[in-house]
C-alpha cells in the first residue's frame, strides 16, 4: 500500500526500505549500538528489501538478510522467486540458493500425487516415488514449469539447476520455524552435498 502522509520511504542502493517520520521510533533503549546501526540521520533501517511503483506504493519482497548476492554482485530476493514457484501445482515447497554462487538454483519439494499423475499420463514407469525423481523426463519437466513461472524474472534470477526432494521440509527436522518460515541456514547445511552438486559442473543453457 501507500505510506502514510507523515512518513517519508526511500529505497538505498541495495534495495533496503528506509523510513522516515515522527511515528518512527528515535532508537532503542539504552542501546546506542544498535541504535547507531538501525538510524542513519532520521532514517530508519527496516532490513526489508522493496520497492516503490510509479503510483508510489510501496512493495516488501524480501527480508535483507535473506537475499542472495550472487558472485557476480547481483541482488536476488529469494522469496519472491520461491513465491512465484510455489503457485505450480506440481510444488509443494521451494528454497532457492545462489548466494555467492555462479547463478541461482533451487531444492525443491515436489507435489508426490500430481508428480505420479503426470508420470502416468506420460506413460512413465517407476517402482518407487523416489525412483521416479531420478528419472530426466520428470526432472526436465519440473524445469519447464520453473522456467513458465519465471518468466516475466529477470536473467539473473532465473533458476538454472534443481534439486528434487522426497520429503517436505518441517518444523521437527527442524528445516521450519515454528511459523513455518524456512530456516535457510539450517537448510544449506543439511543439503550442502546436493547444493554443491548443483554447481560441481559449469552450466551449459539448453
Amino acid at each position: 500500500g501507500k505510506p502514510l502522509d507523515s512518513v517519508k520511504v526511500q529505497i538505498a542502493a541495495d534495495g533496503e526500505i528506509l523510513v522516515k517520520g515522527p511515528s518512527i521510533m528515535l532508537g532503542y533503549y539504552r542501546m546506542e549500538r544498535e541504535t547507531a546501526e538501525a538510524m542513519e540521520d532520521g532514517w530508519f533501517h527496516t532490513e526489508d528489501v522493496g520497492h516503490l511503483d510509479e503510483a508510489g506504493f510501496l512493495y516488501i519482497i524480501d527480508r535483507k538478510k535473506d537475499v542472495i548476492v550472487t558472485a557476480s554482485g547481483k541482488n536476488v530476493a529469494p522469496q519472491k522467486i520461491e513465491g512465484a514457484l510455489k503457485k505450480c501445482p506440481y510444488f509443494l515447497n521451494v528454497v532457492a540458493i545462489g548466494d555467492r554462487r555462479p547463478y541461482v538454483t533451487a531444492l525443491v519439494v515436489p507435489n508426490p500425487e500430481k508428480t505420479m499423475e503426470f508420470a502416468r499420463g506420460r506413460g512413465i514407469s517407476f517402482g518407487s516415488y523416489s525412483e521416479l525423481l531420478q528419472n530426466q523426463d520428470i526432472y526436465r519437466f519440473m524445469m519447464d514449469q520453473i522456467q513458465s513461472h519465471l518468466n516475466d524474472f529477470a536473467h539473473f534470477e532465473q533458476v538454472k539447476r534443481i534439486a528434487l526432494l522426497e520429503r517436505d521440509f518441517s518444523i521437527e527436522t527442524g528445516d521450519l520455524t515454528p511459523s513455518l518460515k524456512v530456516r535457510r541456514r539450517v537448510v544449506e547445511l543439511k543439503y550442502r552435498e546436493l547444493i554443491e552438486n548443483l554447481y560441481a559442473t559449469a552450466y551449459q543453457p539448453a
